[in-house]
């Protein structure tokens, strides 16, 4: 089944081509690209396709990807799904992060949003069994990949 152009599918194939750059995706790589296939609206039936695209064996069905660089509602909430999902496993990788930096420049991810998304895992962290630990990672993060 051939893979229909959407902005989700954008956005994940280039996820997935941040992830293959050392040419392996590790399981911690694997668990953020899982959380934004949901969340991008990618099919588990398109999700091997589209590995292949970002793998170059098949042609991309992305023309122009300048139609899919706006703004859109839910961008933020994507990013933190993903960030949330990078703090959860035990340490984030130079990997995650690269992950995490690409998936905040495609959606144009701002410092006040970045904020915002991070005000909300701290108000989460207190009422969540992972969040002590959540918070400790998310200041580890902050450190070595610091919004600028």
């Amino acid at each position: 089944m051939a893979l229909t152009a959407s902005r989700g599918l954008y956005l994940y194939i280039e996820m997935l081509t941040t992830a293959l750059s050392d040419e392996i995706v590790t399981d911690d790589e694997a668990s953020i690209l899982k959380v934004l296939a949901i969340a991008l609206g990618v099919s588990p039936f398109d999700v091997g396709d589209a590995m292949d695209v970002a793998r170059g064996i098949d042609p991309s069905p992305i023309a122009d990807a300048t139609e899919y660089s706006q703004h859109h509602i839910g961008d933020a909430t994507t990013y933190q799904s993903a960030l949330v999902a990078a703090l959860d496993d035990e340490v984030i990788t130079e990997d995650e992060w690269a992950i995490l930096e690409q998936l905040r420049t495609l959606l144009g991810i701002q410092s006040d949003q970045h904020a915002l998304i991070e005000e909300s895992i701290r108000s989460m962290s207190e009422s969540d069994a992972n969040g002590e630990r959540r918070l400790k990672r998310l200041e580890r993060f902050n450190t070595v990949c610091p919004y600028f």
